[in-house]
């Protein structure tokens, strides 16, 4: 007589833990002696062209509690459009501006980045895109790295045409991506649950 085989439990997917800061930015958690500096924090090494701007970005989760234990990275074009690599199509040859960053959230869920306004870049239409700012978020109970955009109020006229935004068919959505300026700083909360969720891209 064969014996009955007993029905196993689904194993606990994976997520990024509380080991995010750890892992990813050990300075930001007192671990020193690793690397000198975490990597990211820094996007500007000297003279820039373009205008100077710091982003913040507040995280919450479908609670409406700030995200503390997340971390935002951004990736974007410089003041003329142009990428950082030598891979770019168009690749950005000032080295003092890397065109990516990576910032830990802090206990009010907000990280912020001290960086220039991004230029226009050709979309996937062959017209020029809205200036915006890649993100990719990760934290305790994201197993995959969220993908977004960040855009700016001041650009309603690119913002209008824009081939990304204008794939978002309810227009109330896309403000879920757009910053708003407080002077020379563009302010973006992201909501990963709830009513306010914010437009995240499968990428």
């Amino acid at each position: 007589m064969l014996h009955p085989v007993p029905t196993l439990k689904e194993t606990p997917s994976q997520t990024a833990g509380p080991y995010v800061h750890i892992g990813m930015t050990p300075n930001f958690c007192d671990i020193t002696g690793v690397i000198a500096e975490d990597l990211g924090k820094t996007m500007i090494h000297g003279e820039v062209a373009g205008e100077r701007i710091d982003i913040v970005i507040r995280m919450f989760d479908g609670a409406g509690t700030p995200v503390f234990d997340g971390v935002v990275e951004i990736w974007q074009a410089d003041a003329s459009g142009n990428f950082v690599g030598p891979t770019a199509p168009n690749s950005n040859a000032v080295p003092t501006f890397t065109g990516w960053g990576r910032q830990p959230a802090n206990e009010q869920g907000e990280v912020r980045f001290e960086t220039v306004k991004p230029g226009r870049v050709v979309g996937p239409d062959g017209k020029l895109q809205a200036p915006h700012v890649s993100l990719w978020i990760v934290a305790r109970g994201i197993n995959i790295g969220l993908q977004t955009r960040l855009y700016f109020d001041d650009e309603a006229e690119a913002n209008g045409g824009d081939f990304v935004l204008n794939k978002i068919m309810d227009k109330r959505r896309r403000e879920t991506l757009i910053a708003k300026r407080d002077g020379s700083t563009y302010r973006l909360d992201i909501h990963l649950q709830g009513e306010k969720e914010t437009v995240f891209f499968d990428i």
